[in-house]
């Protein structure tokens, strides 16, 4: 574990997610931790309310290594939920709120969680699937939606505990997050990353991303995923007070830069293209900014370079990495960030390995490493790469190799200098504005339709999103049906970022001897002129 990045603590006080808080709350009480637009909640206030949201879990029946999931846009209570089940040694399982009800039924199940909290815009999905819930002891709802629909109200049930730190023993090896990714064969995959796994982040912090106790930290993205939940716990090691957004207004997240005076953040290329629409964003000062770091889908050098431009002289990473890896993995500097540069070229690349990480090309006979620009399998190994998916040693053997290699399913190479270049994907997955769709899950949902007779769902270039979903049916015998149907029906079962947004319709799709949908020849068309044949 590595520790080193804050100068004032002792080699092995922090050894989980819990002793972050502990720490901060011990040393600087009455420094701010976050930030809600007027709400502000200082370190020992986090520790206080924590220590509460624990006791309330023991109380319902939380033992270590329980999960309990949390499902509501970024807030306070959402580190005050995470927290408190770390405090216990217990794992909190944020869930995508972009999921349809059917989705968050069956990860709440899955997780087998004992406790779940719901933010009052959600109160629809919970009445849904509150009777299927079949490990759940206690649901609270955040805000007044709860006293008006008889469920417990979450502040009330807060309140009603003592403020006692339980200090349940936890191991570096303890799993601290559960996420989910959607499953390459239709079902979800709880991802579990341990304290180990973040701590082995944390040099990126400090070293790379040059947070400090002094930082003002945006914490934008979602924090069900590793880039918003694992970006805020990142700053919050080192001390910094993070500002939360919870919803996702371009020009209020301009205003929220120059009014926070925010240093830090992490956004995906589709939202620094959003905020360089903003009227106005030109004249703003951002002084204050020292970093940005961007991933989860590639910038077009167009917006690029007018945000390299608008918000200088602050500094721009690129990250790479994967739920899997716990983050970032591949790095790219900001002296390759100038589009008129000598390395004008590597603008196209992810960068370079962070520190502690390895990274290969490997053959498609799974086995021969890759020539310098030879294009084969991304693999990666690194103290950051997760411990395996939850209840599925299957799919966890496939993934990472007895020596410690995790499979990313991305094709790619590397240069002579030891950049990485992302070519395609080995797998089918599909990143539309930063969110991973699996095909297989779409696909199975789609082949419910009684007038689908077979589809393929691919990934086609998005202007917005980078790409999105489209499907391509054989239609059923006599039976009739529309693209908005088919559009309609996926939104009736599936995240909206999942559904296809385009219907193609074909009397047979294409297969190998094996009878495996060729995929990559139905891609093809879409992608033609595209260097990097992702999205």
């Amino acid at each position: 574990m590595t520790t080193a990045s804050l100068d004032d603590l002792p080699t092995g006080t922090i050894h989980s997610i819990a002793d972050v808080l502990r720490t901060h709350a011990e040393r600087t009480p009455d420094r701010v931790s976050l930030i809600l637009d007027d709400r502000e909640q200082t370190w020992r206030e986090l520790l206080d309310r924590a220590s509460q949201v624990a006791q309330g879990m023991a109380a319902a029946g939380v033992a270590a290594q329980d999960r309990v999931a949390f499902l509501d846009k970024n807030g306070i209570e959402h580190f005050e939920v995470f927290f408190g089940a770390s405090l216990l040694n217990a794992v909190c399982v944020d869930v995508n709120w972009r999921l349809a009800a059917p989705e968050v039924e069956y990860i709440v199940n899955d997780a087998e969680a004992k406790v779940l909290v719901v933010g009052p815009d959600f109160v629809p999905i919970l009445d849904a699937i509150g009777d299927k819930l079949t490990t759940v002891a206690k649901t609270l709802v955040i805000g007044a939606a709860a006293a008006d629909l008889d469920y417990d109200d979450y502040d009330e049930w807060v309140a009603s505990f003592p403020a006692d730190d339980p200090r349940a023993p936890s191991a570096e090896g303890d799993i601290a997050f559960q996420l989910y990714s959607s499953g390459t064969t239709g079902r979800p995959k709880g991802v579990m990353l341990s304290n180990a796994n973040f701590f082995g982040l944390l040099p990126l912090a400090k070293e790379i991303w040059e947070l400090d106790s002094d930082s003002v930290n945006l914490v934008a993205m979602p924090l069900f995923h590793i880039g918003g939940g694992g970006w805020a716990l990142a700053g919050m090691y080192e001390g910094a007070t993070s500002v939360i957004f919870r919803e996702l207004d371009p020009a209020a997240l301009v205003n929220t830069l120059v009014e926070r005076k925010v240093t830090h953040g992490f956004l995906v290329p589709a939202v620094l293209q959003f905020m360089l629409m903003v009227p106005g964003v030109e004249d703003a000062d951002y002084s204050n900014l020292k970093v940005l770091v961007y991933g989860a889908s590639p910038i077009s050098e167009e917006v690029l370079a007018a945000c390299v431009k608008m918000f200088a002289p602050c500094k721009f990473w690129q990250a790479y990495g994967l739920t899997e890896t716990t983050g970032a993995v591949v790095n790219l500097p900001p002296e390759d960030h100038d589009p008129d540069g000598p390395n004008k070229h590597r603008l196209r690349s992810c960068g370079v390995p962070g520190p502690g990480v390895e990274v290969r090309i490997v053959r498609d006979d799974g086995e021969t490493d890759a020539d310098t620009g030879e294009v084969g399998e991304i693999w990666i190994r690194t103290p950051q790469n997760m411990v395996g998916y939850w209840k599925m040693p299957d799919e966890t053997a496939k993934a990472l190799t007895d020596d410690g290699w995790f499979k990313s399913g991305d094709a790619g190479y590397l240069d002579a200098d030891g950049y990485l270049y992302i070519h395609d994907r080995v797998k089918d997955m599909i990143v539309s504005g930063g969110e991973n769709v699996y095909p297989a899950e779409v696909e199975n949902v789609l082949m419910a339709h009684p007038a689908i007779a077979d589809v393929a769902v691919i990934g086609v270039p998005h202007d917005k999103w980078g790409e999105t979903a489209k499907a391509i049916v054989v239609k059923a015998a006599e039976v009739d049906v529309t693209e908005d149907e088919i559009i309609k029906y996926a939104k009736e079962r599936l995240a909206a970022f999942k559904c296809p947004t385009s219907v193609d319709w074909t009397d047979m799709l294409p297969r190998n001897p094996s009878g495996k949908i060729l995929k990559k020849d139905l891609r093809e068309p879409f992608w033609e002129g595209h260097q990097r044949r992702v999205g």
